[in-house]
């Protein structure tokens, strides 16, 4: 008599990265300085108007209804037009990718299903693919930013909505995160989350998550 093999397929991976200071290198310094000059207020100045306000984390947690009602409101606040391809411009030259940590996401997306999770509000939403090109072809539609959720990281929230939108379980998902707040938030509802500093080699950790899934969705005879 023949083994009997289970050949029920495990459900996929799914593997979520964070994008300022994990694939790319985000220089808020010279962001302000593009925004002061095109504004004309300091760099208190705008912090006061817009992000201590708590106005950049409503946003990121999906009080705007789009980019254009982001933007309308952000206009408001500096008192001051305020293009939106100009916006777009001072924040895409703040950012510089870092590719080994895109290899990472290559390496991942061999292997399950790859998104993005980036605290960001709808605005940002529609230029990701024009600041870091080389993503959109590894995520596809799945650049997405918390406020197509309704909430941010650190809330366990926020990622509950993610597990759902992509109906993956949580024990099989890996994020990967440059702040301790929000990998600690993903690990609170059972996530495998990285926690991404200087030296971080993100490629290891993510074929580290995929050799553990192998060893446990090996065929039971």
């Amino acid at each position: 008599m023949g083994c009997i093999v289970n050949e029920t397929p495990a459900p996929p991976l799914l593997f979520l990265f964070d994008m300022d200071d994990v694939l790319v290198r985000y220089d808020w310094k010279t962001r302000m300085a593009g925004l002061s000059e095109l504004t004309g207020h300091d760099f208190a100045e705008l912090r006061r108007r817009w992000w201590d306000s708590g106005n950049e984390q409503r946003a990121e947690a999906g009080h705007f209804a789009d980019g254009d009602d982001y933007l309308a409101a952000f206009e408001e606040a500096m008192g001051c037009p305020v293009p939106e391809a100009e916006w777009a411009r001072i924040r895409g030259a703040a950012m510089t990718e870092l590719p080994d940590r895109v290899e990472a996401v290559r390496i991942a997306e061999q292997h399950g299903r790859v998104a993005l999770l980036t605290n960001n509000g709808p605005l940002a939403g529609r230029w990701l693919h024009e600041w870091v090109p080389s993503l959109p072809p590894l995520f596809g539609e799945h650049l997405d930013t918390s406020s197509a959720f309704g909430a941010r990281k650190p809330e366990p929230e926020v990622f509950r909505r993610v597990l759902e939108h992509h109906g993956v379980p949580a024990e099989r998902t890996f994020f990967a995160d440059d702040m301790p707040e929000n990998v600690a938030g993903a690990r609170s509802v059972g996530i495998t989350a990285v926690l991404v500093e200087h030296d971080t080699d993100l490629r290891d950790a993510v074929r580290t998550f995929v050799a553990a899934h192998a060893a446990t969705d090996a065929p039971v005879v």
